[in-house]
């Protein structure tokens, strides 16, 4: 423990987020400073880098703005590392107690959120306005659909899109939306999956909701008050002075203020290379949200959730109470704290609450809303999920004997690190710049490396030629990685089927789990078994 306690407090001043670094290993556990500061030291820890670029400092490291994305290096004391996920051997549950039916590869890890059905319990997104995520859309959207996923298109996508045309006010087109839609709709089934649009408070008053529903017809609107990553409005780089001015008069916060003659001579010397530009903060009430939440399904929109941050607990019942009121069909909540590389380094590190403690949260308010006979909403967890076992613990924590509350999993990092990977080395294997020891292993192309590549070329016919490295890259981590690994993880669960999943399915390994979660210590569960079957 205390070696843990003395590499947080290192972070204080040094990040891998920031590109900052100390001269010296051994800093104070106080300050984070090295415990002898020196004149000629030629580091930058993260006072030193304040000292020269200011507000910069409170950013990932701006240079990798668009080509990166961005979490916490925060220890939060609980994660789902701290639960095991408990075996089974005499009883099978969703298929036939057959070993010749049993195997795991029939196993279903089908899910329904929002009424929308899909083939593995994910979400992806929202992928909104940031550099990264229009650069590897096609990727996103085409991977998930391939997938039978959901995918969220995030905030700002129109008030950012140079082509958007508006009429009193309310956009009328947008070539951006318009392309996200299309990308994903091109390879969608029709069933399994769906596109959201996500809206914050900038998108709702320039009618993002209705342009999307009726001239785009899109059945999903996410209404957004955060995210776990920080507890401000949408943040992104922008790099051109002329785009930055068009920002500002749309009614965005562009800091500095791009029509200010020194701010503008200041760009042009290179002494800064980025405006920032900030959306407002939401700050919902009561009743407009529920006139607002029935007046979206007045024009049209089919199926309306709600994506919300991580916020203190009486922000999570208050939110529950309104979605189980509005019968909202779904709500995201999004643990603490990484995003798309916008999010202030200190709010994602110091600020907002944890998944695991989250979701006991939420779960909380699940169950009293169940048992007063009122509404409960599908529930999305996100915050830092990346591989199968984290799911399974998240929906089996959430099942107290009435089916998981938990639907699915919400991830952002991941899928777009998949499709960086993914774009990155297509590249290389191009430029013939592929490293040695990857081509030796697994080929020197694309149809090589890529596992699924046979499968899907197969599949889709002459349709393959339309899908993109990046997409197969996204398709073979979900469904070749994630998908795979959590039907083994259910089988040995002996659990065929998702809803079946439990909180008997889980153990604590640490006291603070047991006391957040209600999962017992594993020295705790079935303590009386052994003497009550062999007497």
């Amino acid at each position: 423990m205390p070696e843990r306690v003395q590499r947080n407090s290192s972070y204080l001043n040094e990040k891998s987020t920031c590109g900052t670094r100390t001269r010296v290993k051994d800093t104070s556990p106080t300050s984070g400073m090295c415990s002898l500061c020196i004149r000629d030291c030629p580091f930058l820890c993260e006072v030193g880098l304040s000292t020269f670029r200011g507000r910069e400092a409170l950013y990932p490291e701006p240079k990798q703005f668009g080509f990166s994305t961005a979490g916490a290096l925060k220890d939060f004391g609980l994660d789902w590392s701290h639960f095991n996920m408990l075996s089974a051997l005499f009883k099978v549950e969703g298929i036939e107690a057959d070993s010749d039916a049993a195997f795991f590869q029939n196993v279903s890890t089908e899910s329904k959120v929002a009424g929308i059905p899909i083939k593995i319990p994910i979400a992806t997104g929202a992928f909104g306005s940031t550099m990264v995520a229009k650069v590897n859309w096609d990727g996103l959207a085409i991977g998930a659909a391939l997938s039978g996923a959901i995918i969220t298109i995030g905030e700002n996508v129109c008030g950012m899109d140079a082509t958007s045309k508006f009429t009193n006010g309310k956009v009328t087109y947008s070539k951006e939306l318009k392309r996200r839609i299309e990308s994903f709709r091109k390879f969608w089934d029709g069933k399994y999956g769906e596109i959201v649009v996500q809206t914050n408070v900038e998108d709702q008053r320039l009618g993002v909701d209705v342009y999307a529903i009726s001239g785009l017809e899109v059945n999903v609107i996410e209404r957004k008050w955060g995210q776990g990553a920080k507890a401000i409005g949408g943040e992104v780089r922008i790099r051109d002075l002329n785009k930055a001015i068009m920002l500002k008069k749309r009614g965005y916060l562009v800091i500095p203020d791009p029509e200010d003659k020194t701010v503008q001579e200041a760009f042009k010397e290179g002494v800064f290379k980025s405006f920032e530009r900030h959306s407002r903060v939401g700050i919902p009430n009561e009743k407009g949200f529920l006139e607002d939440i029935d007046w979206l399904r007045s024009q049209g929109a089919k199926h309306v959730i709600l994506k919300t941050g991580a916020y203190r607990p009486s922000a999570v019942a208050f939110t529950m109470k309104l979605a189980s009121e509005a019968k909202i069909e779904a709500v995201t909540f999004d643990g603490a704290g990484g995003g798309t590389g916008m999010s202030p380094v200190p709010m994602m590190d110091e600020m907002s609450t944890p998944t695991v403690y989250l979701e006991a949260q939420v779960l909380k308010c699940c169950e009293l809303l169940r048992k007063k006979g009122r509404f409960v909403p599908d529930i999305l967890m996100a915050g830092g999920f990346i591989k199968e076992s984290q799911m399974f613990k998240a929906i089996a924590m959430s099942n107290f004997g009435n089916g998981p509350y938990v639907k699915g999993i919400l991830m952002g990092r991941s899928p777009l690190l998949a499709v960086m990977k993914s774009s990155y080395f297509a590249q290389l294997a191009k430029e013939g710049r592929l490293p040695r020891d990857f081509a030796n292993r697994y080929g020197s192309t694309p149809e090589n490396f890529f596992i699924t590549a046979p499968e899907l070329k197969k599949e889709l016919g002459e349709k393959f030629k339309e899908v993109t490295w990046e997409a197969i890259g996204l398709y073979t981590y979900l469904t070749e990685r994630v998908k795979v690994g959590l039907m083994q993880l259910m089988a040995g669960a002996r659990k065929w089927k998702l809803n079946l999943l439990n909180r008997n399915d889980l153990v604590s390994l640490t006291e603070r789990a047991a006391k957040v979660t209600g999962i017992p210590l594993i020295e705790d569960t079935e303590h009386s078994a052994i003497e009550r079957i062999l007497g």
